[in-house]
């Protein structure tokens, strides 16, 4: 590939709801630009940037995948992301180095949840837009209707730049909304004149009316220009245009049909005509030496650096970090410094990946998108630089996986070999993580939700052929007390030689911490238990309260004190007197009115307003306390309750059902709380033969 400096790049990420034809629209393009000679399909599992063997099963993009375009000299580089909401990850990666987007909308389905998700990513990182609407070749779809939609939602922002043209329910051509002009396809791809159908002058009227009212809503002087009734120039419309697209302040909506590659051309033009180039854009890091702002604005004078936004490990292809230049220029054989790991890297050969295709290249100008192969200590979100100028750029935030379940392999062995390819997923996918639950005898797996789950034991059965097992998590409940019992023990034992010997007499009450196992304290008189054998009766409490009598859970909040007791001068030892406390334990927890304490986890849930009384309902069913509402940003409101853990199991899939993927929601441990006597006594009955086996 040829060498492309910072004006003539654009970095775009494609944005929308899943399903609404991303990855058919870079096919078109790629096909468009001659990189393919013919389009491959989604569901024939053949397009050049659904490139995993997971994405070409299930007919959906699971990876962000980067497809450089070259277009009227111009390089492109398409980032193509996941639609559905298990991959945010993904997506926050590709928005985080992306200088511009295009929202992905079909004209069948209209505007979704995940068009307006994308609508939110883009004002979070500032970025300017286009909105392209699908699917015209089907006859179900309505442009009117998307657009309508889009300026109900965002305003005066939204200006249509088509209208289509169908006739005999085929979609044959478009009218030009600013030349007000029409459009219509030859037979072979080409596009000829033609007049503006007289069912479309009344909409094209209404659209250019929306247009001239996005351009006049720029400046003072065109708003009264505006009022005034003057007529704005080709010119000067188009000049508005490419200022006020380049800072979002207006939005063109276009519109194509991606399987057949029809207005897929006018995108390209006006992706490489109105987008910003990286040089427009501003790009700020930290110096490490000084601590000042280091204002890298894609400057390829600058010394080098860059920030590494993805990686991607392959047992075949192998590992590489894929960056994007934030100032100077890469070559071949340059030396970087990694200030977060204190190590210098050289970088070898550059590559820019098409799909999962590594292509080389000489060098790489400051706000391009390129990848370094087998960096071995460089992570997602390290930032590179040289070592005499040290720069840090802010990582970028991703998105905190609440879905977890256990896991374990199928076949024993194959513990280390998972626990190796889950890290190597783990650095691809910063929304996943593992953790062991050794207090509960459990390894959980965090994602995004169930799917994104499930495609991860799925990729170590086709990657690195290791098999896991899914289940639902044990739930760390704990046992305590709630009365005050009074015991006493007596362990003696026999046989031959020395016996054993050790009786105490203890009291056990609650200690008023949750927080804490257990309080020990003795107030032996009259030399009743030598103080030698203190250490080894509160070992013995130590010991008896790490699995309850109960069910087999750890116990908490119990004050337990030794008052009294007996010894026997050969007889008694330290081992005696730790198996009479915990047999003594046994017996004064079961009388001290026991019971099981839930983890309660604090919750808060992100919707619609007009979801929260679902929402609120579906809690309460869930044993949840609702402690209050607060509106945030663009009507939705923050709904914030009590749980247990215990009900949490799938709520991922059941609020996006009922929020039609709009809910999102967090937790944290909040506290533990009695358990209700059903709940107690199911969970008592299930750990029966845990107690009597004593397992954990």
């Amino acid at each position: 590939m040829n060498i492309y400096t910072t004006d003539r790049i654009r970095n775009v990420v494609l944005l929308g709801h899943g399903g609404c034809g991303k990855t058919s629209l870079v096919e078109a393009m790629a096909y468009l630009a001659k990189m393919v000679t013919r389009m491959g399909k989604v569901t024939d599992g053949n397009t050049v940037s659904d490139y995993d063997k997971e994405e070409a099963k299930r007919h959906f993009s699971i990876n962000t995948s980067v497809v450089p375009i070259v277009w009227d000299d111009t390089k492109i580089n398409i980032l193509d992301t996941p639609g559905y909401f298990d991959f945010v990850g993904e997506v926050e990666e590709a928005v985080g180095v992306a200088d511009a987007a295009i929202i992905v909308v079909s004209g069948k389905a209209g505007v979704e949840v995940g068009t307006q998700k994308a609508w939110e990513l883009c004002e979070k990182y500032k970025l300017p837009r286009m909105v392209f609407v699908t699917d015209m070749d089907i006859d179900e779809a309505s442009y009117r209707q998307v657009v309508q939609d889009l300026q109900d939602m965002y305003g005066k922002r939204i200006a249509p730049f088509h209208l289509p043209i169908r006739e005999n329910k085929e979609f044959v051509g478009y009218v030009n909304v600013l030349q007000q002009r029409a459009k219509r396809w030859t037979a072979d791809g080409n596009v000829e004149k033609a007049e503006v159908p007289d069912y479309s002058v009344e909409n094209l009227e209404l659209c250019r009316e929306a247009l001239m009212e996005a351009v006049a809503e720029t400046s003072e002087d065109y708003m009264e220009r505006y009022f005034n009734g003057d007529e704005f120039s080709e010119d000067e419309i188009r000049q508005a245009l490419r200022v006020n697209v380049a800072d979002g302040s207006i939005v063109p909506v276009l519109m194509g049909s991606n399987i057949l590659a029809r207005g897929v051309y006018t995108l390209l033009v006006d992706i490489v005509k109105y987008l910003p180039s990286p040089e427009k854009r501003s790009c700020t890091g930290i110096s490490a030496r000084t601590n000042e702002v280091y204002n890298a604005d894609y400057d390829f004078s600058k010394p080098k650096s860059a920030y590494v936004w993805k990686t991607i490990v392959d047992p075949f292809i192998g590992k590489y970090s894929l960056i994007k230049v934030n100032s100077g220029v890469l070559k071949t054989d340059d030396v970087l410094f990694n200030y977060h790991k204190d190590t210098e890297e050289k970088i070898g050969k550059l590559y820019v990946l098409r799909g999962n295709k590594p292509e080389e290249v000489k060098e790489l100008h400051a706000g391009d998108i390129g990848a370094l192969a087998k960096l071995t200590s460089v992570a997602t979100t390290d930032s590179l630089s040289s070592k005499n100028t040290p720069i840090l750029y802010i990582r970028t935030t991703i998105s905190t996986p609440y879905t977890y379940k256990r896991y374990r392999a199928k076949n024993k062995g194959d513990e280390d070999k998972i626990s190796q390819a889950l890290q190597k997923l783990m650095s691809e996918d910063l929304t996943l993580k593992t953790v062991n639950d050794s207090e509960n005898g459990q390894t959980l797996l965090y994602g995004m939700g169930d799917q994104h789950l499930e495609i991860v034991a799925a990729k170590l059965l086709e990657r690195y052929k290791v098999e896991l097992e899914l289940t639902k998590p044990k739930i760390a409940f704990r046992e305590t007390i709630r009365k005050k019992s009074d015991v006493e023990y007596k362990y003696k034992k026999q046989s031959g030689g020395h016996g054993q010997y050790g009786h105490v007499k203890m009291t056990f009450e609650p200690s008023g911490d949750l927080g804490e196992a257990y309080v020990f304290e003795q107030c032996v008189v009259g030399g009743a238990v030598p103080k030698n054998y203190f250490p080894a009766v509160e070992k013995g409490v130590q010991e008896a309260v790490a699995r309850g009598p109960m069910a087999a859970y750890p116990v908490v909040g119990v004050k337990a004190v030794l008052y009294d007791g007996s010894y026997h001068t050969v007889d008694s030892s330290e081992m005696a007197f730790k198996v009479a406390t915990v047999q003594a334990f046994k017996k004064g927890f079961m009388e001290a009115s026991p019971v099981l304490l839930e983890p309660i986890a604090s919750l808060k849930v992100l919707v619609p307003d007009k979801y929260t009384g679902d929402i609120m309902g579906d809690l309460n069913k869930r044993r949840g306390r609702v402690l209050g509402m607060n509106p945030t940003d663009n009507g939705y409101q923050e709904i914030a309750a009590d749980i247990p853990y215990l009900e949490l199991y799938g709520y991922n899939t059941d609020l996006r059902s009922m929020t039609g993927g709009s809910g999102t929601y967090s937790f944290e441990f909040a506290r533990y709380e009695q358990a209700p006597s059903d709940i107690q006594e199911k969970e008592i009955a299930a750990r029966a033969s845990k107690l009597d086996n004593g397992e954990a």
